[in-house]
């Protein structure tokens, strides 16, 4: 077949046109004269409607599914998704330029789009992978543990962006802003929380269900999502910002290794229940910038003018204080049983400590009383789910 002959989604599988082509903005016709300009016959710039009758009928031969509804004709809507479902598989098989976070784990399959902004902030990017999907795909957003300080999303598991894709779900990975004294929590939460609300508002662009949205992630990332899970509504109606409008609710959200309260008293009380009466608490502070002060970092951690303040922000930000009778269905797994004993290896203590399953246990405690749906998985334990997987599988697809 010569190239003046290629069908709009041939040349698109074929030359591996880049899913930019349909930027944000684009119109219908623009984006098929960019993809396939060789529909234009007479080279006018635009599809008259016999251009436009010719370049269908060559679709419906060659890619009937198109014609979704089966009148025999293709609707605009009909074109998009074509197009979306062509461009998704030219940028999964794309490799994608170099751009700040955009190194991908060996083995893991390529984004659709990579490095999407949604700030001005050069951490203010994710990821997207695209379910291949003549329909409106469920998504499931990835956020990535690290003590607020570091991690990156490139942390997503290949088995579990592989698993989720191949279900039917899209996948998307963030970054967002790192603790410090400049950018306290919860810097972090109102990062992801715009990121969540971008995607939404690019739904139809990325044929994206706005409607089932889940999302996963361990240890601060974990935080993050059982905030968005937890937290009432904050779409804001009524501001200029189309993008702040866009909810904030989720379908449902998995955790790994969570930290279910951020209150001080509990997490220094588990540390002695867990390590002895005699243990220093205080050892295993962390600091902020320059200032090592416990109580002074905790202040700075959370922004905060005084230590009551930090309790209170802090508070407002911990699943337990926040979870209510209406609020999604949870899968939270931890590493360790109930019963477990603390590593021999100091190094490893702290980070034991404070993603140990005695959280989980705690919101489980409050989830029960409340009756919301909550799966709560250890070494040993009989759950519903063997995975986030299966958990997302059946609450995105099958509700």
């Amino acid at each position: 077949m010569k190239p003046t002959q290629l069908t709009l989604i041939t040349a698109l599988l074929l030359s591996g046109a880049p899913p930019s082509t349909m930027a944000e903005g684009n119109s219908l016709e623009q984006q098929i004269l960019k993809l396939a300009p060789q529909a234009d016959t007479n080279g006018d710039g635009q599809l008259s409607k016999e251009e436009d009758a010719a370049l269908t009928q060559k679709i419906l031969q060659r890619f009937p599914q198109a014609d979704a509804n089966g009148d025999g004709a293709l609707s605009d809507k009909e074109k998009q998704a074509m197009i979306r479902r062509a461009a998704a598989r030219a940028g999964q098989s794309k490799k994608k330029s170099a751009e700040p976070g955009s190194k991908q784990a060996a083995g893991k399959q390529a984004p659709t789009h990579v490095g999407v902004k949604y700030g001005d902030h050069e951490r203010q990017i994710f990821d997207i992978w695209l379910a291949d999907s003549e329909t409106p795909t469920p998504l499931a957003i990835y956020i990535h543990g690290g003590g607020f300080r570091a991690g990156s999303k490139e942390k997503l598991k290949p088995n579990d962006l592989e698993k989720l894709l191949k279900a039917g779900i899209s996948v998307a990975s963030i970054n967002y802003r790192y603790l410090s004294i400049d950018t306290p929590l919860p810097t972090s939460h109102h990062d992801a929380r715009r990121a969540l609300q971008t995607m939404r508002s690019r739904a139809e662009e990325w044929n994206i269900d706005k409607e089932h949205v889940a999302a996963f992630g361990g240890s601060a990332g974990a935080q993050i999502c059982m905030w968005l899970a937890y937290s009432d509504e904050m779409a804001r109606p009524d501001s200029e910002d189309p993008v702040e409008r866009e909810s904030t609710r989720l379908t449902c959200v998995a955790t790994s290794g969570g930290q279910t309260t951020n209150s001080a008293t509990y997490w220094k009380n588990l540390f002695t229940l867990l390590l002895g009466p005699d243990i220093d608490t205080k050892a295993f502070a962390r600091p902020v910038g320059d200032i090592t002060d416990p109580e002074q970092a905790r202040i700075a951690q959370w922004g905060a003018q005084t230590l009551e303040e930090a309790e209170e922000i802090a508070s407002r930000h911990s699943a337990l204080s926040l979870i209510s009778a209406d609020d999604p269905p949870i899968f939270m797994s931890y590493g360790m049983t109930p019963t477990a004993s603390p590593p021999t290896n100091k190094e490893r203590i702290r980070g034991w400590v404070i993603h140990h399953v005695n959280f989980g246990t705690l919101l489980k405690e409050k989830t029960d009383a409340l009756e919301v749906e909550a799966h709560l998985k250890y070494p040993g334990a009989e759950t519903a789910y063997p995975s986030l997987v299966e958990f997302f599988v059946d609450k995105l697809l099958k509700e």
